[in-house]
């Protein structure tokens, strides 16, 4: 009988089945990783170690990504000790891509406070958190982060200041990086690439617009052969550095690092 005949299905339809219970075993998979960081909140909070926590928090991001069918490629090495990580913003996965390899607190939105399950997990992730709305807001998360940093602590943030597509940088907003030039504290980029089985730079992770954090968690569950490139360039000093000439040297060096990955087509 050919294939599509009435009463059997076809080949494509049998592939999106299979497609479709990937996909929901994956955010069930997500889902029953949420609920453990959340016990473990719960059950460790003022009893771990600074050092355990971020082991912690490690092994909780990783286990994230493994739950979405997302494949960790890690470049270079996270610079020891008190830093702050620039990096380039594509997705909400960027956090856990990040944390998954070091142990930072992000500055991040307000808005992710009431993000459900996720904002309980920035929370205890001691989250600086930004108001957007407000531009003097900057000013007391640049004192925040500059206490963190002389504490001893790597923070993270994504100066674009919101999500692209994966392919072309936004401009750098130079504001944040403040803390870490008052402080002298060493500055690292880290190069974001998403990829896929057809995509050097893959669409699925694309978190634009007027997309919702559910559509995006389906997106990706989706994918096919999803993996993320966390690449750590060379870190940056801040000696007498201008913060806007530092944000552009930052800027090209992640632009660099992408367009290179891309160019030759390795994960």
């Amino acid at each position: 009988m050919p294939d599509g005949a009435a009463g059997e299905p076809s080949a494509n339809a049998l592939a999106s089945l299979a497609r479709r219970l990937r996909a929901l075993w994956r955010v069930a998979r997500a889902c029953l990783q949420l609920l453990y960081g959340l016990l473990l909140v719960a059950l460790r909070i003022g009893r771990d170690t600074p050092a355990l926590h971020r082991l912690q928090a490690r092994r909780w991001s990783a286990g994230l990504l493994r739950a979405m069918g997302v494949r960790l490629v890690v470049h270079g090495l996270p610079r020891p000790g008190a830093k702050l990580l620039v990096a380039n913003h594509v997705s909400w996965l960027d956090i856990p891509a990040i944390s998954a390899v070091e142990g930072a607190r992000f500055v991040s939105k307000v808005e992710v406070k009431n993000w459900p399950l996720f904002g309980k997990l920035a929370d205890a992730s001691d989250t600086l958190y930004l108001t957007r709305e407000r531009p003097r807001d900057a000013l007391r998360v640049v004192h925040q982060m500059a206490e963190a940093l002389q504490a001893g602590d790597t923070l993270a943030v994504f100066p674009e200041g919101t999500t692209a597509d994966g392919v072309e940088l936004l401009p750098f907003h130079a504001n944040l990086l403040q803390a870490a030039i008052a402080t002298e504290t060493p500055v690292q980029p880290v190069a974001l690439r998403y990829f896929d089985a057809e995509h050097a730079a893959s669409p699925a992770v694309r978190f634009v617009g007027e997309t919702t954090l559910a559509q995006s968690v389906w997106r990706i569950a989706c994918a096919r052969r999803l993996g993320v490139q966390v690449s750590f360039l060379p870190a940056r000093s801040v000696r007498s550095a201008d913060r806007r000439r530092l944000a552009q040297t930052l800027r090209a060096d992640i632009d660099a690092a992408l367009a290179a990955r891309r160019g030759d087509g390795r994960a």
